[in-house]
């Protein structure tokens, strides 16, 4: 064989590859299981503890309150110093509370990023560092331990008791450290000894639930798919399965499944946002918007007499110029009020029954309204009962 043929060998065979990539069907609307559900037992734990942050600038806590001052008493004896029945006084310290989130499957030693909030009267935490404060779980276990500089990227600044002055950027009184926490004690999943999984939709829906229980049926083998209710489902693993069962659970959740949505109306008239489903439908119905408005002007003439009168008027005569000064003018004001009435002319528009979310939009954008209007409207609708959709106002 020689290399020519080897050549257009290897061009036939990637012809037929493509070939048969583009005439594989692409369902509308499709997405991934593993982006539309969850599979039972699989989730992130949250974690907290309680510390102390130090090395601040007179920002920290005011000893008067008592857990802060119990809290340093404490550290302090653990460091060997007897501080039980001392007087302290020190700002430079602050009570903080630390919060993490643990992913599935964190192995020892990997490293988390923790949030750290004051809980005292501590004015920032710039500069801070956080002293070991173990992070427990729900179960009151040791999960992880935080320690480390804390970041706030922002400032505060002050004043004097006259001036008042504070300037500020960001919140200064919680921050983060990445990679603040080393993990201690792992989460253990066996799913080797699995026979049974649980897939859990996010947005329960029996018609797209029912779709996945049969894509997975057809497409995976050994598996057989029991619905529970619109939210979950049971992926009973047979006894004549083989394979692994990460491998299983990789396979599944890589399959696509085309997700049906309820119709759905949002609005938002805060801020004029209104957001439909495609699955939104209107009944046969009139629309006529219109906006009836009203200006009123109001203007202010002024009768001001001249300054300087012809002679025989009966004012007072200037010699040196030989005028007669006005003395028996008056300024006259005379308001004139206008008002006008202005209603803009709007034709019914007629909706067909059964029109889609595009022949909604562009029905009312022929109307000219606005997100406001459009608000307004929709709410008019669903009063007369025709919008078949549920309607949410934010």
């Amino acid at each position: 064989m020689n290399l020519k043929s080897v050549h257009q060998g290897i061009l036939t065979g990637v012809a037929i590859v493509l070939a048969a990539c583009l005439c594989l069907p692409v369902s509308a609307g499709a997405a991934r299981i593993k982006d539309i559900a969850a599979i039972g037992g699989i989730r992130d734990n949250q974690l907290v503890g309680y510390g102390l942050v130090v090395g601040l600038m007179s920002t920290g806590d005011s000893i008067k309150n008592g857990f802060t001052k119990e809290t340093l008493s404490n550290m302090l004896s653990r460091q060997g110093l007897a501080m039980r029945d001392k007087d302290l006084k020190s700002n430079n310290i602050a009570a903080v509370m630390i919060t993490a989130v643990l992913p599935p499957f964190s192995k020892a030693g990997s490293k988390l990023d923790v949030m750290v909030s004051s809980i005292g009267d501590a004015k920032s935490l710039l500069g801070g560092t956080l002293l070991m404060t173990p992070l427990r779980g729900a179960d009151n276990e040791v999960y992880a331990v935080a320690q480390g500089a804390v970041v706030i990227g922002g400032f505060l600044a002050g004043g004097n008791s006259a001036s008042g002055s504070v300037s500020g950027k960001n919140h200064t009184t919680v921050g983060y450290i990445t990679n603040g926490a080393l993990i201690e004690k792992e989460l253990q999943y066996d799913f080797e000894k699995t026979r049974q999984l649980k897939v859990n939709l996010y947005q329960p829906d029996f018609t797209t639930l029912t779709r996945l229980a049969s894509t997975v049926n057809s497409r995976i083998g050994d598996v057989d798919v029991k619905l529970v209710d619109s939210s979950s489902a049971v992926i009973a693993v047979k006894n004549s399965y083989k394979g692994s069962i990460v491998s299983l659970l990789s396979a599944i959740e890589n399959l696509d499944v085309s997700v049906d949505t309820p119709a759905v109306v949002v609005l938002n008239e805060k801020t004029g946002t209104v957001v439909m489903g495609e699955n939104v439908r209107i009944s046969t119905i009139a629309v006529a918007h219109g906006n009836l408005s009203f200006q009123i002007r109001e203007d202010f003439n002024v009768s001001q007499p001249l300054p300087y009168a012809p002679r025989g008027t009966g004012g007072v005569v200037d010699a040196g110029r030989g005028v007669t000064m006005g003395s028996g003018g008056q300024t006259v004001v005379t308001p004139s009020t206008q008002i006008n009435v202005a209603e803009e002319k709007k034709a019914l528009t007629v909706m067909p029954r059964g029109v889609t979310i595009q022949d909604v939009v562009r029905g009312l954008n022929a109307m000219g309204v606005t997100p406001r209007d459009l608000i307004q409207i929709l709410q008019t609708i669903k009063a007369a009962g025709s919008l078949q959709a549920d309607l949410k106002v934010m």
